[in-house]
């Protein structure tokens, strides 16, 4: 529409018969209609920033009534749960799992009290076993030899392949 009036008002002036008086009456018209344009897109501008501001408003009260929600519902929890149960029921378990501690640890003590007396039976009949096989473990360990040299030495008569072999199969053997 800006683009008319200009077009009407360049037309009048360049026209010999047009008064001084309408082309001042168009110029005026299109400086007030310029306004209105600038005016119409401050005013939409507005109206744009208003309604952020709206839906911004909205989000808060929306979120002010999730949060009271939210409180009654702590509220209501809070009221149902009483400290004072939960501390007792706490300081019972505790109490109920020293008594199944200690009832498990009476238990270990007395198996391994019926149990070691077995271990001495044990080597009591391993020793007669051994008597009878003729063999006398005790007097045969402290007549064992000790390797002799340093360590990392590799002694050629102890770690040889074929003795290694004879000693296996003797084992297998007996």
């Amino acid at each position: 529409m800006e683009c008319l009036a200009d077009s009407r008002i360049s037309r009048l002036v360049t026209t010999p018969f047009v008064s001084l008086m309408t082309a001042t009456v168009l110029a005026k018209q299109l400086v007030e209609l310029r306004q209105q344009k600038t005016k119409s897109y401050g005013l939409s501008a507005t109206i744009t920033a208003t309604g952020h501001q709206m839906k911004a408003m909205q989000s808060q009260v929306a979120m002010t009534k999730a949060m009271g929600q939210t409180s009654k519902a702590m509220a209501s929890m809070n009221k149902q749960v009483k400290l004072e149960d939960i501390q007792q029921t706490m300081q019972q378990f505790e109490k109920e799992s020293t008594k199944m501690d200690m009832a498990g640890e009476m238990m270990d003590d007395t198996m391994d009290a019926i149990l070691s007396g077995d271990e001495d039976e044990e080597d009591e009949v391993i020793g007669q076993v051994l008597d009878e096989i003729g063999l006398e473990y005790t007097s045969k360990l402290a007549g064992a030899k000790v390797a002799g040299g340093k360590l990392g030495q590799e002694d050629k008569e102890l770690t040889s392949t074929d003795d290694l072999e004879a000693r296996l199969a003797n084992l297998h053997a007996s």
